[in-house]
């Protein structure tokens, strides 16, 4: 019997063995494409559909971020998989010309999981937003967060449910009128950065749509990361919350309240460097004046900080009004990838004694009830 080359990669990865129809499925794409292309431009990531989104949506702008920074990682479409649940965001995977999945509400991180685990030799993402990962998704989104699966999640938080029409979600500031708030949301909003630290994410950072700059850099870190990413993205819905982060965006008031994160830096900020962070005895961090604070003072960020502690304060820094929002990469940490775990067990499983099924069924905990 011939070994087709499939079956010798899918041999290398110690994963459990391919159903025999799809490894030939694959085995056929791979000998009609030749081989992979690997050096890519933006434009090979884009796809003959329509993007519809409304005009003037921030969505547009972080599209064109990803179609052109993806190119950089070296990695064929055929490697690369986005998956989405429901919204406004979850269109991505229409336009982008790589493997992909339009998911269920709520559903793409455990569905990203699957495929991660069963697939580690692709690059999976994960696109959703503030309703989709936050409220139905949130049960799926703390524990792929908590088990440390190699994938990279985009959370496009615009403080609304766009698709639906302008609903509160769970992000909404307090007090927020909407259609289904008409007299003020009741609900404290979740910070998205620090329920991911709760979880103790390996990986957590922010960017806004507009600073393509930042946003590339936050990306790049993130998809170098071993282990699940979450990189929450602010981002504008001009139709039903515009100038939710304008306060962040106006040239004018940006660098007052934008706290940019460096790793090995001091943090400091505002016209001039005006304002600084320092801890506050407490185990915690506030925002000082510069000039009336001691230079050995001022906190020098630590983005690979093992406790999450610290990343954890930083978080606690931005208010509902946005004021002292840190941006960039707040954690950067190694640890053991769910999916690697699960491969070695896999195979210690298989290089151990030959399987009892009978014992395996009966266990230890079995009873015989006699008459």
């Amino acid at each position: 019997m011939t070994t087709h080359p499939i079956d010798e990669h899918v041999h290398e990865l110690g994963m459990p063995a391919f159903d025999q129809r799809i490894a030939d499925a694959v085995a056929r794409s791979v000998e009609l494409g030749g081989e992979k292309q690997t050096t890519l431009k933006a434009k090979d990531l884009k796809t003959d559909q329509e993007v519809r989104w409304c005009p003037g949506c921030g969505d547009y702008v972080i599209l064109n971020a990803v179609q052109s920074f993806l190119p950089s990682l070296g990695i064929a479409r055929e490697d690369m998989v986005i998956v989405s649940g429901i919204g406004c965001s979850s269109r991505f995977p229409y336009y982008m010309n790589t493997y992909g999945m339009h998911s269920i509400h709520g559903r793409a991180p455990a569905i990203a999981t699957g495929l991660a685990a069963s697939r580690p030799d692709l690059s999976v993402w994960v696109v959703t937003g503030d309703g989709d990962a936050l409220s139905i998704g949130g049960n799926h989104l703390i524990h792929t967060l908590r088990r440390n699966v190699n994938l990279t999640i985009l959370l496009f938080n615009n403080r609304i449910y766009g698709l639906t029409k302008g609903q509160y979600s769970p992000t909404s500031e307090l007090g927020k009128v909407t259609k289904s708030t008409p007299m003020g949301s009741l609900d404290h909003p979740f910070n998205p950065v620090s329920l991911a630290l709760g979880a103790d994410a390996t990986f957590v950072g922010r960017a806004m749509d507009s600073d393509r700059k930042g946003l590339t850099e936050v990306l790049r870190q993130a998809a170098e990361h071993q282990g699940t990413a979450l990189v929450e993205i602010y981002q504008n819905c001009n139709i039903f919350n515009d100038g939710a982060f304008e306060l962040l965006k106006d040239p004018l008031t940006g660098t007052q309240w934008s706290i940019p994160l460096v790793h090995g830096e001091k943090i400091v900020f505002g016209p001039d460097g005006a304002s600084c962070v320092v801890a506050d005895g407490w185990g915690g961090l506030r925002v000082a004046e510069t000039n009336q604070v001691d230079e050995a003072d001022i906190v020098v960020h630590d983005a690979h900080r093992e406790d999450p502690a610290y990343a954890f304060a930083l978080s606690r820094l931005s208010s509902q009004d946005l004021r002292y929002t840190p941006m960039g990469v707040f954690r950067s940490v190694a640890k053991p990838t769910y999916d690697a775990m699960m491969t070695d067990q896999l195979e210690d499983a298989r290089s151990g004694q030959p399987a009892d099924l009978d014992r395996l069924l009966r266990g230890s905990d079995t009873w015989t009830v006699e008459a």
